[in-house]
Protein backbone atom coordinates (compact mmCIF):
# COMPACT_ATOMS: atom_id res chain seq x y z
CA UNK A 1 0.00 0.00 0.00
CA UNK A 2 1.41 3.21 -1.23
CA UNK A 3 1.15 6.02 1.29
CA UNK A 4 1.92 9.95 0.58
CA UNK A 5 2.86 12.06 3.42
CA UNK A 6 3.00 15.54 3.20
CA UNK A 7 5.55 17.96 4.97
CA UNK A 8 8.82 16.13 5.54
CA UNK A 9 9.82 18.09 8.59
CA UNK A 10 9.86 17.65 12.89
CA UNK A 11 6.31 15.71 12.24
CA UNK A 12 6.09 14.32 8.66
CA UNK A 13 9.36 12.82 8.72
CA UNK A 14 9.15 10.42 11.51
CA UNK A 15 5.92 9.56 10.72
CA UNK A 16 6.78 8.97 7.14
CA UNK A 17 10.00 6.72 8.49
CA UNK A 18 7.88 5.00 10.97
CA UNK A 19 5.36 4.17 8.48
CA UNK A 20 7.70 2.84 5.83
CA UNK A 21 9.89 0.45 8.48
CA UNK A 22 6.18 -0.87 9.10
CA UNK A 23 5.90 -2.20 5.90
CA UNK A 24 4.14 0.73 4.10
CA UNK A 25 5.40 2.22 0.41
CA UNK A 26 6.06 6.27 1.56
CA UNK A 27 6.43 9.04 -0.27
CA UNK A 28 7.14 11.78 1.61
CA UNK A 29 6.50 15.16 -0.24
CA UNK A 30 8.15 18.48 0.59
CA UNK A 31 8.52 21.99 -1.34
CA UNK A 32 11.31 22.88 -0.17
CA UNK A 33 13.44 21.45 -3.00
CA UNK A 34 16.81 21.69 -0.61
CA UNK A 35 15.02 19.52 2.09
CA UNK A 36 14.38 17.06 -0.69
CA UNK A 37 18.18 16.76 -1.68
CA UNK A 38 19.25 16.31 1.73
CA UNK A 39 16.77 13.33 2.44
CA UNK A 40 17.31 11.73 -1.06
CA UNK A 41 21.22 11.47 -0.26
CA UNK A 42 20.08 9.24 3.01
CA UNK A 43 20.64 12.21 5.49
CA UNK A 44 18.01 13.27 7.90
CA UNK A 45 18.18 17.26 8.28
CA UNK A 46 16.35 16.57 12.15
CA UNK A 47 17.78 15.03 15.20
CA UNK A 48 15.07 12.88 16.13
CA UNK A 49 15.96 10.83 12.96
CA UNK A 50 19.32 9.35 11.97
CA UNK A 51 21.25 9.47 8.88
CA UNK A 52 21.27 5.71 9.45
CA UNK A 53 17.38 5.27 9.63
CA UNK A 54 16.68 7.09 6.24
CA UNK A 55 18.97 5.64 4.45
CA UNK A 56 17.78 2.06 5.19
CA UNK A 57 14.43 2.88 4.09
CA UNK A 58 15.66 4.36 1.38
CA UNK A 59 17.99 1.29 0.33
CA UNK A 60 15.03 -1.02 0.95
CA UNK A 61 12.72 0.22 -1.74
CA UNK A 62 10.52 1.25 1.02
CA UNK A 63 11.08 4.96 1.21
CA UNK A 64 11.40 7.97 -1.77
CA UNK A 65 11.78 12.06 -1.05
CA UNK A 66 10.26 14.30 -3.79
CA UNK A 67 8.45 18.14 -4.34
CA UNK A 68 6.33 16.07 -7.03
CA UNK A 69 2.64 16.34 -6.03
CA UNK A 70 1.32 14.10 -8.57
CA UNK A 71 2.60 11.23 -7.23
CA UNK A 72 -0.34 11.23 -4.88
CA UNK A 73 -2.17 9.86 -7.75
CA UNK A 74 -1.41 6.38 -6.78
CA UNK A 75 -1.29 6.61 -3.36
CA UNK A 76 -3.88 4.77 -1.26
CA UNK A 77 -3.28 7.03 1.52
CA UNK A 78 -2.33 10.95 2.22
CA UNK A 79 -1.27 12.64 5.06
CA UNK A 80 -0.22 16.00 5.75
CA UNK A 81 1.77 17.23 8.07
CA UNK A 82 2.35 20.92 7.32
CA UNK A 83 2.96 24.45 9.59
CA UNK A 84 -0.16 26.07 10.64
CA UNK A 85 1.88 29.14 12.32
CA UNK A 86 0.15 32.17 13.37
CA UNK A 87 0.27 35.73 11.29
CA UNK A 88 1.53 39.05 12.20
CA UNK A 89 -1.81 39.74 14.13
CA UNK A 90 -0.98 36.29 15.81
CA UNK A 91 -4.34 35.00 14.75
CA UNK A 92 -4.77 31.44 12.55
CA UNK A 93 -2.43 31.38 9.42
CA UNK A 94 -4.11 28.27 7.41
CA UNK A 95 -2.04 29.12 3.91
CA UNK A 96 0.12 26.16 4.44
CA UNK A 97 -3.01 23.81 4.89
CA UNK A 98 -5.06 25.33 2.29
CA UNK A 99 -2.18 25.33 -0.55
CA UNK A 100 -1.57 21.67 0.43
CA UNK A 101 -4.76 20.19 0.24
CA UNK A 102 -5.59 22.40 -2.88
CA UNK A 103 -2.62 20.47 -4.24
CA UNK A 104 -3.65 17.23 -3.10
CA UNK A 105 -6.86 17.77 -4.69
CA UNK A 106 -5.58 18.00 -8.24
CA UNK A 107 -4.12 14.44 -7.54
CA UNK A 108 -6.36 12.39 -5.56
CA UNK A 109 -7.35 9.22 -6.38
CA UNK A 110 -10.58 7.64 -6.27
CA UNK A 111 -11.18 6.65 -2.96
CA UNK A 112 -8.55 7.12 -1.13
CA UNK A 113 -7.63 7.92 3.00
CA UNK A 114 -6.55 11.38 3.73
CA UNK A 115 -5.49 12.20 7.29
CA UNK A 116 -4.71 15.82 8.40
CA UNK A 117 -2.12 15.50 11.25
CA UNK A 118 -1.93 19.56 11.12
CA UNK A 119 -3.20 21.52 14.13
CA UNK A 120 -6.17 23.13 13.13
CA UNK A 121 -9.10 25.09 15.02
CA UNK A 122 -12.33 22.69 15.40
CA UNK A 123 -14.68 22.42 12.77
CA UNK A 124 -11.66 22.87 9.77
CA UNK A 125 -11.43 19.97 8.77
CA UNK A 126 -15.06 19.28 8.25
CA UNK A 127 -15.73 22.60 6.68
CA UNK A 128 -12.50 23.41 4.70
CA UNK A 129 -10.40 20.70 3.92
CA UNK A 130 -13.68 18.29 2.93
CA UNK A 131 -14.61 21.21 0.85
CA UNK A 132 -11.17 21.77 -0.39
CA UNK A 133 -11.12 17.40 -1.04
CA UNK A 134 -14.40 17.47 -3.15
CA UNK A 135 -13.02 19.87 -5.72
CA UNK A 136 -11.51 17.10 -6.41
CA UNK A 137 -14.83 15.10 -7.78
CA UNK A 138 -13.16 11.96 -6.37
CA UNK A 139 -14.72 10.09 -3.67
CA UNK A 140 -12.70 10.12 -0.40
CA UNK A 141 -12.53 9.66 3.25
CA UNK A 142 -11.34 12.56 5.47
CA UNK A 143 -9.80 12.20 9.36
CA UNK A 144 -8.04 14.08 11.65
CA UNK A 145 -5.52 12.61 13.72
CA UNK A 146 -3.22 15.30 15.43
CA UNK A 147 0.55 14.86 15.55
CA UNK A 148 1.98 15.16 19.07
CA UNK A 149 6.06 15.20 18.19
CA UNK A 150 7.75 16.59 21.40
CA UNK A 151 11.84 17.07 19.61
CA UNK A 152 14.63 15.32 21.50
CA UNK A 153 12.45 13.64 23.74
CA UNK A 154 14.32 10.34 24.20
CA UNK A 155 11.62 8.89 25.71
CA UNK A 156 8.14 9.37 23.62
CA UNK A 157 8.16 8.87 19.85
CA UNK A 158 6.02 8.14 17.37
CA UNK A 159 5.41 4.23 18.46
CA UNK A 160 4.77 5.00 22.04
CA UNK A 161 2.98 7.67 22.04
CA UNK A 162 -1.21 7.57 22.21
CA UNK A 163 -2.91 8.97 19.37
CA UNK A 164 -6.30 10.27 18.86
CA UNK A 165 -8.08 9.21 15.72
CA UNK A 166 -11.61 10.45 14.37
CA UNK A 167 -12.75 10.30 10.90
CA UNK A 168 -16.03 12.06 9.07
CA UNK A 169 -17.63 8.82 9.06
CA UNK A 170 -17.21 5.23 10.68
CA UNK A 171 -15.44 4.03 7.84
CA UNK A 172 -12.55 6.69 7.35
CA UNK A 173 -11.89 5.96 11.24
CA UNK A 174 -11.67 2.34 10.82
CA UNK A 175 -9.53 2.81 7.97
CA UNK A 176 -7.25 5.68 9.62
CA UNK A 177 -7.16 3.32 12.94
CA UNK A 178 -5.54 0.04 10.48
CA UNK A 179 -3.09 2.45 8.87
CA UNK A 180 -1.76 3.90 12.31
CA UNK A 181 -2.21 0.52 14.15
CA UNK A 182 1.11 -1.16 11.72
CA UNK A 183 3.25 1.17 13.77
CA UNK A 184 1.47 3.03 16.82
CA UNK A 185 0.75 1.35 20.11
CA UNK A 186 -2.02 3.02 21.71
CA UNK A 187 -4.87 3.89 19.42
CA UNK A 188 -7.98 6.24 20.81
CA UNK A 189 -11.07 6.98 18.69
CA UNK A 190 -12.85 10.25 18.93
CA UNK A 191 -16.68 10.08 18.88
CA UNK A 192 -15.84 13.40 16.24
CA UNK A 193 -13.42 15.07 14.12
CA UNK A 194 -14.62 17.96 16.61
CA UNK A 195 -13.58 16.65 19.50
CA UNK A 196 -10.43 15.38 18.55
CA UNK A 197 -9.88 18.89 17.14
CA UNK A 198 -10.47 20.51 20.69
CA UNK A 199 -8.28 17.79 22.53
CA UNK A 200 -5.55 18.88 20.46
CA UNK A 201 -5.88 22.79 21.38
CA UNK A 202 -6.38 21.30 25.07
CA UNK A 203 -3.35 19.75 25.21
CA UNK A 204 -1.21 22.81 24.48
CA UNK A 205 -3.41 25.49 25.87
CA UNK A 206 -2.84 23.34 28.79
CA UNK A 207 0.30 23.67 28.79
CA UNK A 208 0.79 27.30 28.16
CA UNK A 209 -1.90 28.33 31.08
CA UNK A 210 0.64 26.34 33.16
CA UNK A 211 3.86 27.58 32.34
CA UNK A 212 2.34 31.26 32.53
CA UNK A 213 1.44 30.74 35.62
CA UNK A 214 4.68 28.85 36.98
CA UNK A 215 6.66 32.06 35.26
CA UNK A 216 4.74 34.38 37.15
CA UNK A 217 5.42 32.31 41.11
CA UNK A 218 9.10 32.36 39.61
CA UNK A 219 8.81 36.23 39.63
CA UNK A 220 7.28 36.36 43.00
CA UNK A 221 10.25 33.78 44.18
CA UNK A 222 12.76 36.24 42.90
CA UNK A 223 11.38 39.00 44.62
CA UNK A 224 11.81 36.80 47.85
CA UNK A 225 14.85 35.79 46.78
CA UNK A 226 14.41 31.97 47.17
CA UNK A 227 14.69 29.09 44.23
CA UNK A 228 11.58 28.98 42.20
CA UNK A 229 12.60 25.23 40.89
CA UNK A 230 13.26 24.34 45.05
CA UNK A 231 9.55 25.01 45.62
CA UNK A 232 8.52 23.67 42.60
CA UNK A 233 10.07 20.37 43.36
CA UNK A 234 9.26 20.51 46.80
CA UNK A 235 5.12 20.96 45.95
CA UNK A 236 5.97 18.12 43.48
CA UNK A 237 6.53 15.88 46.38
CA UNK A 238 2.66 15.54 46.56
CA UNK A 239 1.77 12.16 44.93
CA UNK A 240 -1.47 13.76 43.66
CA UNK A 241 -2.90 17.08 42.31
CA UNK A 242 -0.17 18.54 41.26
CA UNK A 243 2.20 18.87 38.10
CA UNK A 244 5.24 20.21 37.99
CA UNK A 245 6.21 22.95 35.01
CA UNK A 246 9.59 25.20 35.19
CA UNK A 247 9.98 29.03 34.85
CA UNK A 248 11.49 30.18 31.37
CA UNK A 249 12.23 33.03 29.67
CA UNK A 250 9.10 32.85 27.76
CA UNK A 251 7.14 29.77 25.53
CA UNK A 252 8.48 28.70 22.46
CA UNK A 253 8.07 25.73 19.55
CA UNK A 254 5.18 24.89 16.92
CA UNK A 255 2.47 24.23 19.51
CA UNK A 256 2.62 25.73 23.10
CA UNK A 257 2.77 29.29 21.89
CA UNK A 258 0.69 28.74 18.70
CA UNK A 259 -1.79 25.78 19.62
CA UNK A 260 -4.15 27.75 22.10
CA UNK A 261 -4.22 31.23 20.03
CA UNK A 262 -6.51 28.23 17.04
CA UNK A 263 -8.67 28.11 19.84
CA UNK A 264 -9.40 31.83 21.59
CA UNK A 265 -9.81 32.73 17.77
CA UNK A 266 -12.24 30.03 17.96
CA UNK A 267 -13.97 30.95 21.09
CA UNK A 268 -13.99 35.04 19.75
CA UNK A 269 -16.10 33.09 16.42
CA UNK A 270 -18.87 31.59 18.65
CA UNK A 271 -19.07 34.02 21.07
CA UNK A 272 -17.25 31.91 24.03
CA UNK A 273 -14.53 33.37 26.49
CA UNK A 274 -10.94 32.59 26.48
CA UNK A 275 -9.79 34.46 29.67
CA UNK A 276 -7.42 32.41 30.90
CA UNK A 277 -5.38 31.82 27.29
CA UNK A 278 -5.72 35.41 26.84
CA UNK A 279 -4.22 36.32 30.00
CA UNK A 280 -1.53 33.64 30.20
CA UNK A 281 -0.84 35.05 26.44
CA UNK A 282 -0.04 37.89 27.63
CA UNK A 283 2.11 37.03 30.78
CA UNK A 284 4.26 35.46 28.74
CA UNK A 285 4.79 37.95 25.92
CA UNK A 286 5.78 40.58 29.03
CA UNK A 287 8.99 38.07 29.89
CA UNK A 288 11.24 39.66 27.44
CA UNK A 289 11.05 43.19 29.59
CA UNK A 290 10.63 41.34 33.04
CA UNK A 291 13.86 39.82 31.96
CA UNK A 292 15.42 43.23 30.76
CA UNK A 293 14.91 44.82 33.44
CA UNK A 294 16.76 41.79 35.70
CA UNK A 295 19.22 42.35 34.00
CA UNK A 296 19.66 45.68 33.46
CA UNK A 297 19.42 45.74 38.06
CA UNK A 298 22.36 43.15 37.72
CA UNK A 299 25.05 44.88 35.93
CA UNK A 300 23.52 48.25 36.10
CA UNK A 301 22.49 49.45 33.51
CA UNK A 302 22.26 47.96 30.00
CA UNK A 303 23.91 50.99 27.40
CA UNK A 304 27.04 49.63 26.31
CA UNK A 305 27.09 46.55 27.78
CA UNK A 306 28.14 42.89 26.50
CA UNK A 307 25.70 40.52 26.70
CA UNK A 308 25.89 36.65 25.94
CA UNK A 309 22.64 34.71 25.08
CA UNK A 310 23.02 31.34 25.84
CA UNK A 311 20.35 29.38 23.42
CA UNK A 312 18.33 30.75 21.14
CA UNK A 313 16.56 27.13 19.92
CA UNK A 314 13.11 27.16 21.77
CA UNK A 315 14.20 23.91 23.88
CA UNK A 316 17.17 22.45 24.97
CA UNK A 317 18.68 19.78 22.25
CA UNK A 318 17.36 20.71 19.38
CA UNK A 319 18.12 23.14 16.36
CA UNK A 320 14.58 24.66 15.99
CA UNK A 321 13.75 28.54 16.43
CA UNK A 322 10.57 29.23 15.84
CA UNK A 323 8.43 30.97 18.66
CA UNK A 324 11.89 31.42 20.60
CA UNK A 325 11.97 33.09 23.49
CA UNK A 326 15.10 34.08 22.52
CA UNK A 327 14.16 36.32 19.65
CA UNK A 328 11.89 39.04 21.47
CA UNK A 329 14.71 38.97 24.26
CA UNK A 330 16.88 40.01 21.79
CA UNK A 331 15.17 42.67 20.76
CA UNK A 332 14.41 44.19 23.81
CA UNK A 333 17.84 44.01 25.30
CA UNK A 334 19.37 45.97 22.37
CA UNK A 335 16.63 48.11 21.59
CA UNK A 336 18.08 48.61 25.64
CA UNK A 337 21.01 49.97 24.63
CA UNK A 338 23.08 46.26 24.91
CA UNK A 339 25.42 44.38 22.92
CA UNK A 340 24.26 41.29 22.75
CA UNK A 341 25.99 38.35 20.98
CA UNK A 342 24.16 34.88 20.90
CA UNK A 343 25.87 31.10 21.53
CA UNK A 344 23.73 28.17 20.00
CA UNK A 345 25.96 25.46 18.50
CA UNK A 346 22.96 23.46 17.50
CA UNK A 347 21.55 26.52 15.79
CA UNK A 348 24.87 27.60 14.44
CA UNK A 349 23.49 30.14 12.06
CA UNK A 350 20.37 32.48 12.92
CA UNK A 351 18.62 35.87 11.86
CA UNK A 352 21.77 36.69 9.76
CA UNK A 353 24.26 36.29 12.75
CA UNK A 354 26.63 32.85 13.78
CA UNK A 355 26.96 31.55 16.99
CA UNK A 356 29.36 33.05 19.28
CA UNK A 357 32.07 30.95 21.27
CA UNK A 358 31.32 30.52 24.88
CA UNK A 359 33.80 33.09 27.08
CA UNK A 360 34.23 35.23 29.44
CA UNK A 361 34.71 38.37 27.67
CA UNK A 362 31.33 39.48 28.82
CA UNK A 363 29.37 41.62 31.57
CA UNK A 364 26.37 39.11 31.58
CA UNK A 365 25.53 35.88 30.21
CA UNK A 366 21.40 34.99 29.75
CA UNK A 367 20.29 31.36 29.93
CA UNK A 368 17.33 30.86 28.13
CA UNK A 369 17.28 27.46 26.27
CA UNK A 370 21.14 26.11 27.04
CA UNK A 371 21.84 22.50 25.17
CA UNK A 372 22.91 19.38 27.66
CA UNK A 373 26.42 19.69 26.37
CA UNK A 374 26.89 23.45 26.89
CA UNK A 375 30.05 23.76 28.80
CA UNK A 376 29.11 26.79 30.75
CA UNK A 377 32.59 26.97 33.33
CA UNK A 378 33.67 28.59 30.09
CA UNK A 379 32.09 32.32 31.65
CA UNK A 380 34.40 32.01 34.48
CA UNK A 381 32.92 35.13 36.39
CA UNK A 382 31.03 36.53 34.46
CA UNK A 383 27.50 37.37 36.51
CA UNK A 384 24.87 34.75 34.92
CA UNK A 385 21.09 35.26 34.83
CA UNK A 386 19.30 32.03 34.41
CA UNK A 387 15.90 32.41 33.26
CA UNK A 388 15.27 29.00 33.68
CA UNK A 389 15.40 29.26 37.24
CA UNK A 390 17.50 27.61 39.93
CA UNK A 391 21.63 28.75 40.39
Amino acid sequence: MKVAVVGQGYVGLPLAIAAAESGYEVVGIDTNESLVATLSKGISPIGDISDTEVAKVISSNKYTATTDFSEISTAEIVVVCVPTPLDSDRRPDLSFVESAFKEIAKHLSDGALVINESTVAPGTTRSLIARILETSGKSFDLAYSPERIDPANKTWNVRNTPKLVAGLTDKATERAMKFYGAFVETLTPGTSIEVIETAKLLENSFRLINISFINEIAQFCNTLGIDAREVIEAAATKPYGFMPFYPSAGVGGHCIPVDPMYLADKAMEIGTPSKFIELAAEVNQGLPQYFTKIASNLIGGLADKKILLVGVAYKPGVADTRESPAIDLIKVLRESGAFVSWHDDLVVHWNNENSTAISDQYDLAILVNPHPHCDLTLLGQTPVLNTRGGN
